[in-house]
C-alpha cells in the first residue's frame, strides 16, 4: 500500500487545499447543533425576535458554507483520485508490456487484465473516499466528542464507554476481511479467464453446439466469485449492526442519564437536544469509518496484487558483452547445444539443438505438433532464456544484445498472430511510418497487393478486430506484409502460410528469393512443399533434432521426414 500511496506525492498541494476546505466545511456542520442549543437555552428565553432571526440567519449561512465547501472538496478529491489512478494504470500497463513471457505465464494473462481493471478501480475508490469520508468522518467524530464534552461531560463519558467495543469490532472485522477480498480478486481472475476464452472461441463453441456447456462453465466461475464475495460481504457486514447495537445501548444510557439530570435541574433541554444531534453525527461518522475500513480492506488486497506486478524484477537482463565466438562470426545465426524447458526442472521442450545459418540462407523447420518448433523461434527472439547452451547472431550472444536492438533485427509472423481493428495501412506499418512505396512493396512480396487493390479504400480499408472481415489467406498475407516491411535482417514465418493455396505459397517463396536475398529466413511449416526448397531443413520430434539437411538428403536419411513426404506428396522428391 505504501508504494501505491507514493503516487499521491505530485498531488500533495491539491490534496492539502482540499483537506483544508473539507475541514472548514466539517466545522460548519459541527457548529449547527451548538447554535441550536444556544438558541433554545439562551436566545429563546429572551423573547427577542431580532436576535432569534439573526441566529437563524447564522445557521443558514453555516449550512450553505458546509454544502458548498463539501461540493468543492469532493470535486477536488475526485480529480486527485482520477489522475492518480491514471498514473498507476499507465505504469502497470508499461510494466506488463516489459514482463518476460515466463513472468506472464506465471501470473497469467487473465490475472493481469483483472489487476489492470478491477484492482485499479478499487484503488481509485479508496483514494477518493479517503479524501472525502476519510477527512470528514474523523473530524465529525472527534469534533462531536469534543463539543459534547463542553456541553455535557457526564453524558459524553457515558457515550465514550462503548467506543472501545466498537474499536475492537472494526479491528477484528478488517483483519479478517483483507484475506477474504484477496480470494475475491482471485475469483475475478478466474472469471476473466473464462469470459476471455469464451469470447475468443465463440465460433468454435457455436459450431460444436457447446453453448450450454460454456454457460455451465461460466456459472461455476461466477458462482465461486459470488460465494467468495458473499463470505467477504458477510464478514464486513457484521460491523454495521454490531456498531449500531453498542451505539444504541450507549444512546439509551445517555437518554436515561440525561432525563434524570434535566429533572434534577443540573442540565438544560437545549443541551440534551444538541447532544442527541451530535450523537447522530457521531453515529454517521462511525458508520462512515466502517465504510472506509471496508474499502481499505478491498484496496489493500488490490494494492498487494498491483505491487506484485510493479515489483517484478527484470527477467531477461542484458549481460555484459563477452568475447565474440570466433567460430560463429562467419555465420549469421548459431544454436550451440541449446536446451530449454518451460517448467524448470521438468522434461526439456528442446534438447541439445545445434545448427548454423549463413546470411541469406533459408531454414525450414518441420515436425509434429508439440515438437518444439515455435519454442525454437521464441528462444531465437529471446522471449525466454535458454537453460543450457547459447544462441549467437553474427557471433554475438543474444543475451548481450539490448532487447530493442535485438527485436529490430526481426520481421516475424507468429502462428496465432493478431490483426487490430484499424486500417490495413496501420496493421502493416505498425507505427513504423512506412512510405507508400515501402507499403506497396511489402504487400506485393506477400502476395497481398491483388486483394488489397480490389478493396474500395485499398490500404485505408478498416479491419474488424482480429481481421474477421478478411478470409484466412488474406489475413495471413497482411501479416506477412507486416513482417516484410522495413526489410528485416532475419525473417521468421511461423506456420504463416497454412491458409495459402499452393500457387500463392509458391509465388510467395519466389518473391522472397528475389527480393530478400540478404535476409536470413526461418520458416516453420506443416507441409513439406513450403520448405522443400530451403537451404536447410530441421526435423524435430519431441524437442530433439531428428534430421538436418536438404530435402534430398533427408529423403535418404530421415525416416520421419520420409513418412511426412509420403503422406503429403506421395513420396515425391522434388
Amino acid at each position: 500500500m505504501r508504494q501505491i500511496l507514493a503516487y499521491l506525492k505530485p498531488y500533495i498541494g491539491r490534496m492539502t487545499v482540499g483537506i483544508f476546505i473539507k475541514f472548514f466545511g466539517s466545522i460548519m456542520d459541527l457548529l449547527l447543533p451548538w447554535i441550536l442549543a444556544y438558541m433554545i437555552d439562551t436566545v429563546v428565553p429572551t423573547k427577542s425576535i431580532p436576535l432569534i432571526v439573526w441566529w437563524g440567519f447564522v445557521m443558514i449561512v453555516c449550512s450553505v458554507i458546509a454544502v458548498v465547501t463539501n461540493i468543492v472538496a469532493n470535486r477536488m478529491a475526485s480529480k486527485v483520485a482520477r489522475d492518480t489512478t491514471q498514473r498507476i494504470r499507465h505504469d502497470l500497463f508499461t510494466k506488463i508490456s516489459y514482463l518476460s513471457c515466463s513472468q506472464v505465464d506465471e501470473i497469467s494473462l487473465p490475472s493481469l487484465i483483472s489487476r489492470l481493471t478491477t484492482d485499479t478501480y478499487n484503488i481509485h475508490q479508496m483514494i477518493g473516499m479517503m479524501q472525502r469520508l476519510g477527512i470528514r468522518a474523523p473530524i465529525l467524530l472527534l469534533g462531536g466528542i469534543v463539543v459534547t464534552l463542553t456541553l455535557e461531560p457526564v453524558l459524553t463519558l457515558v457515550l465514550l464507554s462503548v467506543l472501545p467495543f466498537i474499536g475492537w469490532i472494526v479491528f477484528t472485522v478488517s483483519k479478517k476481511g483483507i484475506p477474504l477480498y484477496t480470494k475475491v480478486q482471485r475469483s475475478v481472475d478466474q472469471m476473466v479467464r473464462v469470459v476471455r476464452e469464451g469470447a475468443s472461441g465463440i465460433r468454435v463453441i457455436k459450431a460444436l453446439s457447446k453453448i450450454d456447456y460454456e454457460k455451465r462453465h461460466f456459472a461455476d466461475a461466477n458462482g465461486q466469485l459470488v460465494n467468495n464475495e458473499k463470505k467477504a460481504g458477510i464478514m464486513m457486514a457484521i460491523s454495521n449492526p454490531a456498531m449500531n447495537l453498542f451505539l444504541n445501548l450507549g444512546m439509551t444510557l445517555v437518554i436515561l442519564v440525561g432525563a434524570y439530570r434535566v429533572n434534577a435541574g443540573v442540565s438544560e433541554p437545549g443541551k440534551i437536544i444538541a447532544f442527541m444531534t451530535y450523537f447522530t453525527i457521531i453515529l454517521n461518522a462511525l458508520l462512515s469509518v466502517t465504510r472506509i475500513f471496508v474499502i481499505i480492506s478491498k484496496s489493500s488486497a488490490s494494492a498487494e496484487r498491483i505491487c506484485q506486478v510493479l515489483n517484478q524484477p527484470k527477467d531477461l537482463v542484458v549481460k555484459a558483452p563477452l568475447t565474440a565466438d570466433s567460430s560463429s562470426e562467419d555465420n549469421h545465426v548459431v544454436f550451440d547445444h541449446v536446451s530449454f524447458a518451460y517448467k524448470k526442472g521438468g522434461q526439456d521442450n528442446l534438447h541439445d539443438i545445434s545448427f548454423t545459418l549463413k546470411q541469406g540462407e533459408t531454414l525450414g523447420i518441420i515436425g509434429e505438433t508439440g515438437s518444439g518448433k515455435s519454442t525454437l523461434i521464441q528462444l531465437l527472439m529471446r522471449f525466454y532464456d535458454t537453460d543450457q547452451g547459447h544462441i549467437f547472431i553474427h557471433g554475438q550472444d543474444i543475451t548481450t544484445i539490448p532487447e530493442e536492438k535485438l527485436h529490430s533485427k526481426f520481421g516475424v509472423t507468429f502462428q496465432n498472430d493478431v490483426l487490430f481493428a484499424d486500417t490495413i495501412r496501420e496493421n502493416i506499418s505498425f507505427g513504423r511510418h512506412l512510405t507508400e512505396e515501402e507499403l506497396e512493396q511489402a504487400a506485393s512480396c506477400a502476395q497481398a497487393e491483388e486483394f488489397i487493390e480490389s478493396l474500395p479504400d485499398r490500404f485505408d480499408h478498416v479491419l474488424t478486430a482480429k481481421g474477421t472481415n478478411l478470409s484466412g489467406g488474406q489475413r495471413q498475407r497482411v501479416l506477412i506484409s507486416r513482417a516484410l516491411a522495413k526489410n528485416p535482417e532475419i525473417l521468421i514465418l511461423d506456420d504463416s502460410s497454412s491458409a495459402l493455396d499452393y500457387q500463392t505459397d509458391a509465388k510467395l517463396r519466389k518473391a522472397l528469393g528475389q527480393n530478400f536475398r540478404e535476409t536470413t529466413t526461418v520458416i516453420v511449416a506443416q507441409r513439406i512443399s513450403s520448405i522443400m526448397h530451403a537451404d536447410h531443413i530441421l526435423v524435430l520430434e519431441q524437442g530433439k533434432m531428428l534430421g538436418w539437411g536438404t530435402h534430398e538428403q533427408l529423403m535418404e536419411s530421415c525416416p520421419l521426414y520420409q513418412e511426412i513426404s509420403r503422406t503429403q506428396m506421395g513420396g515425391e522428391r522434388s
